[in-house]
């Protein structure tokens, strides 16, 4: 047990909250204050309503999230939106959210972390965005299909393919989420594979005209990894029961 004041500045300075730049609405940090210590911690993507009931009822004093309650913007606090906070604050939830912060640490980042579970090898940092660099790349063994076969169990299913580049995996990019759109730049580094979770519609097109390798494994599952780590190092840190709530998108 801890307090919450406590928990959300060890994560403050460990994600490096205040230095890592962002997008608008994503509003890292405690979002929401809840009862003042922390026993239960659950760890989620989304900020979404069946999430937060889940973690209301399952005695859960502080969520973690990677997309976090303001993601949509401003909205007037009625209908869903005004039930969410409903049931945060009648049962005492706090909810932290860390977006980019969380994307990019180097160990316990989603794309650090997916680059592990995919067996790169001398992985580093890649790919800079106003000053910090936001993926990981490094060396795959094998061929290009061997990695996405490696993709599906890493990930739970399947991912969607765009077989352009070489028969052998090679220098692979990782940018978990809605990276897709980075194809271009992808190529013009060299890479071969580029991993992220989804993408529009012409980065498909890009890709096959550009001769790279992109595996979609989808927004949701590419973003599992960075809360799971980080809840897991508050239960170690301060001795407290931490579990995840599985709520895909399929996206």
């Amino acid at each position: 047990m801890a307090s919450l004041r406590e928990v959300s500045a060890f994560m403050d300075r460990e994600l490096r909250i205040s230095e890592i730049p962002d997008y608008p609405g994503a509003f890292n940090g405690l979002q929401m204050e809840g009862r003042g210590e922390v026993r239960r911690v659950a760890a989620a993507v989304d900020a979404s309503l069946p999430v937060v009931r889940e973690a209301a009822e399952a005695g859960a004093d502080l969520l973690l999230v990677h997309h976090g309650m303001f993601w949509g913007g401003t909205r007037p606090v009625t209908g869903a939106v005004y039930e969410k906070f409903k049931v945060a604050i009648e049962a005492g939830l706090a909810i932290y959210s860390a977006h980019l912060p969380l994307d990019v640490h180097p160990e316990l980042g989603n794309n650090r972390l997916l680059a592990g579970e995919l067996g790169l090898r001398d992985p580093e940092p890649c790919f800079e965005w106003k000053g910090i660099l936001t993926g990981w790349r490094g060396q795959a063994d094998g061929s290009f299909h061997a990695l996405v076969a490696r993709a599906a169990r890493v990930l739970g299913a399947a991912p969607h393919v765009c077989a352009a580049g070489p028969a052998e995996a090679g220098s692979v990019a990782v940018v978990t989420g809605a990276a897709g759109s980075e194809v271009p730049k992808v190529a013009q580094e060299g890479i071969d594979t580029f991993v992220t979770g989804e993408g529009p519609h012409w980065s498909y097109t890009a890709a096959e005209e550009l001769g790279l390798n992109v595996i979609y494994g989808g927004h949701y599952a590419t973003e599992t990894f960075g809360v799971r780590a980080l809840a897991a190092r508050l239960a170690e840190s301060f001795g407290m029961e931490s579990f995840f709530i599985d709520h895909p998108t399929g996206l």
